[in-house]
């Protein structure tokens, strides 16, 4: 039998998932935006209608063309299954809403996405559940507190926006002595930087809006890990209607080809932008893995195959220098977004954590002079001499 090499991540980037639904010898995965699939034999319709045989339905439920950008992700993950949705934040609202009860008790940190941790701090007791947020740094500290009893554990590494980098093989054994699943939210590491499931994690959650698609023009999010918990998701996902439109599933899966350049790329930006932010006197404090400096550097180092393009860093004068410092820049998009080709900034107030109060970032551990800067792929140089510039108010 004839077998085939195994691919790199940034080949299956480009090819995974498109060996079907390609339509009359096209080159590109086709835009099904037909609502309903039809079938002429009632036994057939019956046999996909109920899980039996493949295909599709109704496009609430599955769409090829969204197949396809599924495919791609689970291929680049080493996932058993994966299904979609229409934000990131529905994709982690959709799997923990599937995956917990009124009793349940979840474990995470503090550093999560301001979208996640509301659900944890507001939507998710609303029904019952028991969220107990730990102090990121302390390993020892969640590590108890999972051991304590814990159905989920939820994880977020590195951080968005401080960039703290959590233990994940210590964290996720800890979570399955428990008896408990085990999520990590990949979405700024990607698979090129980053394999949870290696590490043994069950599920994997990505935004796609930002690194996976990359070009800042299609809202996703997508679930991936072992098929019988990524079955309840999308059960969950179908009735609840938040699916993911094929135009964007297009946009994505164009976007994710690039994944691999762009991902390394924005890296060694972000390197170049931290080490000459690190030695600026206007720069208090610079949050990046790749430094020597970061405090979890070691941990990013054994987990880490990169450290990404995201990077945070505070200002002397706190909100008034932000405030004084992003209308210098030329090369950067003020905006609440991340991963795209172009470089974006902003302050936690106006984008991760625009929900909370000042004294609720501030208990988070975010100060308002703190800026998230999302390195893009113009020449490293050219960012260099824009952020000097901005730097000089």
């Amino acid at each position: 039998m004839d077998q085939q090499p195994k691919l790199s991540l940034a080949s299956l980037a480009v090819w995974g998932g498109e060996d079907e639904y390609l339509l009359d010898r096209a080159t590109q995965v086709p835009v099904v935006h037909s609502v309903a699939f039809g079938y002429r034999d009632f036994d057939e319709w019956y046999e996909v209608a109920t899980g039996a045989a493949e295909g599709h339905i109704y496009g609430r439920n599955t769409n090829p063309t969204v197949a396809v950008f599924e495919q791609k992700v689970r291929l680049l993950e080493g996932a058993e299954a994966a299904t979609s949705a229409s934000t990131g934040m529905a994709a982690i609202s959709n799997l923990l809403h599937a995956l917990l009860r009124p009793g349940d008790r979840v474990v995470s940190v503090k550093d999560t996405y301001g979208g996640t941790s509301l659900l944890f701090t507001e939507f998710l007791p609303a029904f019952g559940i028991t969220c107990d947020l730990i102090d990121t740094t302390d390993t020892e500290a969640t590590e108890a507190a999972i051991a304590a009893g814990s159905d989920l554990v939820y994880l977020e590494t590195p951080t968005n926006p401080t960039l703290k980098v959590l233990d994940l093989q210590r964290l996720i054994s800890a979570g399955h002595a428990a008896g408990a699943i085990v999520v990590v939210d990949n979405t700024f590491a990607t698979p090129i930087n980053q394999l949870p499931l290696a590490l043994g994690a069950d599920l994997v959650v990505h935004s796609a809006t930002k690194f996976l698609g990359g070009h800042a023009d299609a809202l996703g999010g997508v679930v991936v890990g072992r098929s019988d918990l990524v079955r309840k998701v999308f059960q969950y996902r179908e009735i609840n209607g938040a699916t993911l439109d094929p135009m964007a599933a297009y946009l994505l899966l164009r976007g994710m080809k690039t994944l691999d350049l762009r991902v390394k790329r924005q890296a060694e930006n972000a390197m170049a932008v931290a080490t000459m932010l690190e030695a600026h006197p206007r720069v208090t404090r610079v949050n990046y893995p790749g430094l020597e400096s970061h405090p979890q550097h070691r941990i990013a180092v054994s987990q880490m195959s990169g450290f990404g393009g995201m990077l945070s860093f505070s200002l002397d004068g706190d909100l008034e220098a932000v405030k004084a410092f992003l209308p210098r820049l030329r090369l950067a998009h003020r905006a609440a977004n991340l991963g795209a080709v172009e470089t974006t900034v902003g302050p936690p107030a106006t984008t991760s954590h625009v929900e909370c109060t000042p004294e609720e970032r501030a208990a988070l551990g975010i100060p308002e002079g703190l800026v998230r800067y999302s390195a893009g792929i113009e020449d490293t140089d050219d960012l260099i001499a824009d952020l000097r510039h901005a730097l000089d108010f």
